[in-house]
Formats: C-alpha cells, structure tokens, sequence
C-alpha cells in the first residue's frame, strides 16, 4: 500500500502507516543503532542522539550530509531535516507489536519528489524485512513501486514532464 499524500499549508505530506510485529525497543534500534540503520538505508548515520543531535548520510567523494534532529522523544519520536524536506518517525506500542508512523513533510513537489518518497517506502520495507529476519532486494523494490508514486502524483495534477 503506497503512502497517503495530502496537501498541507506549506506543501504536502507523505504519511506512511505501517504496523511491525516486533517490540517498539527493537524498532527505535532500527532508527538509532548505526549498526543496524546501516542495514535498512546505506550512508545513514546516527551521529548524536538525542535532541540536538543530528544524523549524516555519506554523499560519496568523502562528502557528508547532515541533518539535524527536529523533535526526539527516545523510543518514541524521532524526525529530523532531510535537505528541505522533514521527516518524522512515530512509533507506538500495539498489541504485540509496534505502529510505525512516518511522514515526510514536502515543501514542493519536483521530478525527484516520486523517486524519493518510493525510496522511503522501499527503506520501511527492508527495514521490516531485516525485523522479520529475510531480506529484500532493494533496487527491485523500488524499481516496482517508483512507477506507482509517479502515477499517484500525477493523479493529483504534478506534471513531471
């Protein structure tokens, strides 16, 4: 099931649902523990937990990116700046599992916009793989749901073209 998108006063929000069968201990350590946020999305780094920490992702030549910790709730919220979007991770017990609420906040909507927003679809998906103890293929995820968020903004009248 591909992300909500709807429009908010400064641009648009992707929200992502999705509910892990796994403790919400063992879900925040996918988010804060290097060891294991390097499995579910290569580069990403957590640098400094906590709320004026910041993570950083390895932008290839020895470049790095950062980007600092907006809101950060241990075990329960964590949302940082992605360049000029936001992204904000929610999780809450449920049943014996975890509800895992992200949402990634858009100020515009660019050619890039579908490629990125299937790219985190695909990352809660391995992210949940990883939990569940197999892997996925990333670039045959995304490669499957890319086309999908392409066609969902169009629907919503973005020309990419």
């Amino acid at each position: 099931m591909t992300a909500e998108i709807t429009k908010n006063p400064t641009g648009y929000n992707a929200t992502f649902n999705r509910y892990f069968e796994h403790s919400p201990e063992q879900v925040w350590a996918m988010l804060t523990d290097n060891r294991k946020i390097h499995r579910w999305f290569s580069g990403l780094q957590m640098e400094e937990e906590g709320e004026l920490g910041h993570l950083s992702l390895e932008m290839g030549h020895g470049q790095k990116k950062e980007f600092p910790i907006t809101e950060y709730k241990k075990g329960e919220v964590l949302a940082f700046e992605w360049g000029d979007d936001h992204v904000h991770f929610e999780l809450a017990p449920e049943g014996q599992g975890t509800r895992v609420k992200m949402v990634e906040t858009l100020p515009d909507i660019t050619g890039q916009t579908p490629k990125d927003v299937a790219g985190w679809h695909v990352a809660l998906d391995i992210m949940e793989a990883i939990l569940d103890g197999h892997g996925i293929e990333r670039t045959s995820e995304w490669e499957r749901w890319y086309p999908e968020y392409k066609r969902l903004f169009e629907s919503m009248g973005v020309d990419f073209a």
